[in-house]
């Protein structure tokens, strides 16, 4: 769960986007496995970035 923490403060502070979309999109990626912050926190910039 600590590896989810930082990646959600990462990517809310690197993009400044809504925390619960990002909250959302990392527990997503959390939950099937995905448990490095750098990955949680890459996947998650991906992500934002094609929104």
């Amino acid at each position: 769960m600590e590896a989810q923490k930082i990646a959600v403060d990462a990517v809310v502070a690197l993009t400044n986007c809504d925390r619960n979309a990002v909250v959302a999109f990392i527990r997503q990626l959390y939950l099937a496995g995905v448990t490095d912050p750098k990955r949680l926190t890459f996947k998650g910039l991906q992500a934002l970035t094609r929104a």
